[in-house]
């Protein structure tokens, strides 16, 4: 899954302690509010496929319906949210989502011990728990400017751009550590209890919002959205970056939809071992961001975006090969590389997407860029699942992992494959095709 990048701007201010921006205290508990926040939807992911599987046998099917539920607000509500919570105060949002999730994680055991537990149940938390993480995002990425008054966001994005990755790294392993060790179902209270701390850090927040005009940023919601639209696919650039990271998306997710069913009956894994196993690909996202700014400027951002992709995507054909005992060693080799190419790409896309669109155009990319990545992934989540009941789960994993190891022609058919570097600005891209 693509790694969400949200550009923000900086300021030339320098936090004055060694501790940086984590020495004030509202944006300390911004921070661990979304890092907990992050993991407990990091836990969810993971969690509720392995209920479906250890508590209600489940179909592959049924565990790509699941998986799909938790995306699929993104495709239903993505672009309609932005401009929503751009209208709204940010921290009693964010709080109200952390406390619906909350509710609709609780339901699961309240159920299993009621014995009422469906996967019907499952499916509309999932679609619940995305939603409120959708609105979360959506908040919480403009909170940031509001508790750091407009100072270093450039560090607190990245923060809280390292704790997510962190988070996507412990959020797998918790959820099997905690499925062996409390039942899959009991398990699920200590991702509730994530969202509760994340509630409780931000009621804390002493910051005050600014008051929001009753006649301010009223523009059409439908006009905003056409322009964002036309803007990224009329561009040379930004329509092949969210071609591939939607078709990446759909087939990453196809793979992921049924590779717990794959790992616990055709490998034969207990569920902490494949939570554990599930760690690799963040993993390689970390590696990834540790070694984005000097690849790119080793090879360039054109070009060394490109190279990456060629390098690391097919290696996600391991998994599928993947068996008992040493044959782990592929399922994690394959998803560190393919990790370490999807982070490189969206920090290189992020980054480029920031210095290059207008100002006042940004956060309709963004918003449009991010909406048809995401919407792609309830449907490779299905795809996925189908095929794994259709032609059985490694088959399956054969074929979904055979769409990511090409995706990178998408890109190597763009302008980038003649170039070193992606522009610097759209006005300069466009002085420089005029020319």
């Amino acid at each position: 899954m693509m790694p969400r990048v949200d550009p923000m701007n900086d300021t030339p201010d320098r936090p004055r302690t060694g501790w940086g921006v984590l020495a004030q205290r509202d944006f300390r508990l911004l921070w661990i509010g979304e890092t907990v926040s992050g993991l407990g939807n990091s836990i969810t992911v993971v969690a509720l496929p392995l209920i479906a599987v250890e508590v209600l046998d489940a179909s592959s099917t049924a565990v790509g319906l699941i998986a799909a539920a938790v995306w699929l607000p993104w495709l239903l509500v993505g672009l309609p949210v932005g401009a929503w919570a751009d209208r709204m105060r940010k921290r009693p949002l964010m709080i109200a989502c952390d406390l619906v999730s909350v509710a609709a994680l609780v339901s699961i055991p309240l159920a299993a011990w009621l014995d009422a537990l469906t996967l019907q149940h499952l499916f509309v938390v999932a679609l619940i728990c995305g939603t409120a993480a959708v609105c979360f995002n959506a908040a919480y990425h403009s909170y940031i400017r509001i508790v750091l008054d407009g100072r270093n966001l450039l560090e607190g994005n990245a923060k809280l751009q390292g704790s997510e990755a962190t988070t996507q790294v412990a959020g797998p392993g918790a959820a099997g550590l905690l499925a062996q060790a409390f039942g899959t179902v009991t398990g699920l209270m200590a991702d509730a209890v994530t969202f509760l701390i994340s509630a409780a850090c931000l009621k804390r927040i002493r910051v005050v919002e600014p008051d929001r005009s009753p006649n301010g940023e009223r523009a059409p919601l439908r006009r905003q959205i056409i322009e964002g639209l036309r803007f990224v696919g009329r561009d040379r650039y930004l329509r092949p970056m969210v071609t591939w990271g939607a078709a990446i998306n759909m087939a990453l997710m196809g793979y992921q939809a049924v590779q717990v069913v794959f790992l616990v009956r055709t490998v034969g894994l207990n569920p902490a071992m494949v939570g554990l196993l599930l760690t690799s690909g963040s993993i390689g996202g970390i590696v990834g961001a540790l070694m984005a700014t000097r690849f790119s400027r080793r090879f360039g951002t054109a070009r060394g975006l490109l190279l990456l992709q060629v390098a690391t995507a097919p290696f996600a054909l391991l998994m599928p090969m993947t068996t008992a005992g040493q044959g782990l060693v592929l399922f994690a080799m394959g998803g560190f590389l393919v990790g370490i190419g999807i982070s490189v790409a969206n920090i290189v896309v992020g980054s480029f997407r920031q210095t290059y669109c207008p100002p006042h155009m940004l956060g309709r990319v963004v918003a449009t860029a991010m909406m048809i990545n995401h919407s792609t992934i309830p449907i490779g989540s299905l795809f996925g699942g189908v095929l794994g009941d259709a032609v059985g789960y490694r088959p399956a994993m054969w074929i979904m992992t055979g769409l990511v190891a090409p995706c990178w022609l998408i890109l190597a058919m763009s302008p980038m494959r003649r170039e070193r570097d992606l522009p610097q600005t759209y006005e300069l891209e466009q002085a420089h095709a005029k020319g």
